[in-house]
C-alpha cells in the first residue's frame, strides 16, 4: 500500500506543479497578466489532481479506497472521452497543448493503475461512494459558476446555466430540448459511464482471479 500511495502522491505533485505552470502561462504569457476564470482548475479532468494529493495523505482506509475508485472510474472516463473531441486541448502556445494532451494521457494511466492496485473498492457500494464525490464536485462547480460569473467567464464542469452546452451529443440535446435538459443529461451521463467502467473492472478482476487459481 505504501508503494501505491507514494506513486499516487508523486503523480499528484507532478499534476499540481504543471498546473501551476499552466496557470502562470495562461495568465502572464497569453493573457497579459489578467486571470481568466475559464481556466480555473476545477473541471472533471482536474479533480484527479486533488484526489491524488488527498489519497496519498488520508489515514482512513475507507476514504482511501473510495478515492482510488474515483480514479479508476471517473478519472479514467474523463481521460478516455476527452480524446473523442480534442478541440479543447489546443492552445495558442504549443507547450500548453502538449501539457494538455499529456495530462489526459496521465488520467488514463492513473485510472488503470488505480484499478490494478486491487486496493480500490470494486463493490457497488464503493461505486456509490465515489459517485457521491462526483456529485459533490458538481455542486461545488455550480457554486463556482454562479459566484465567480460576475468576475469573468467561467464554466466549471461545463454545467453553467450562463452558457449553452457545447459538449458533443449533449449539444444536440440542448438545442432540441433546451439547455437545462442538455446540462442535466450530461451531468448524469458521466456517472452512468463511470458505472459501466466499474462493472468492467469487476468482470476483469473476477476473470483475473479465476485464471490465477
Amino acid at each position: 500500500m505504501k508503494k501505491h500511495r507514494r506513486i499516487i502522491f508523486c503523480s499528484g505533485i507532478l499534476m499540481l506543479s504543471t498546473e501551476i505552470w499552466k496557470q502562470w502561462c495562461l495568465t502572464y504569457y497569453l493573457n497579459h497578466g489578467q486571470y481568466n476564470w475559464w481556466y480555473f482548475p476545477f473541471q472533471l479532468c482536474s479533480i484527479p489532481m486533488y484526489v491524488c494529493l488527498l489519497a496519498s495523505q488520508v489515514k482512513s482506509l475507507k476514504i482511501y479506497r473510495a478515492l482510488l475508485t474515483f480514479l479508476m472510474d471517473f478519472g479514467l472516463l474523463a481521460g478516455i472521452f476527452t480524446f473523442f473531441d480534442t478541440s479543447g486541448l489546443h492552445y495558442g502556445y504549443a507547450p500548453l497543448t502538449i501539457h494538455s494532451f499529456g495530462w489526459h494521457i496521465l488520467l488514463i494511466i492513473l485510472g488503470i493503475y488505480a484499478g490494478l492496485t486491487k486496493e480500490a473498492d470494486y463493490s457497488f457500494k464503493g461505486f456509490c461512494f465515489c459517485a457521491l464525490i462526483y456529485l459533490s464536485c458538481c455542486l461545488l462547480a455550480t457554486a463556482l459558476n454562479l459566484v465567480l460569473y460576475h468576475y469573468g467567464s467561467i464554466n466549471m464542469f461545463y454545467i453553467s446555466p450562463h452558457y449553452p452546452m457545447t459538449q458533443k451529443v449533449f449539444q444536440g440535446i440542448a438545442l432540441f430540448f433546451g439547455n437545462p435538459a442538455g446540462i442535466l443529461v450530461y451531468t448524469f451521463s458521466i456517472p452512468a459511464g463511470a458505472f459501466l467502467l466499474h462493472c468492467l473492472w469487476r468482470v476483469f478482476l473476477s476473470r483475473l482471479k479465476k485464471t490465477s487459481l
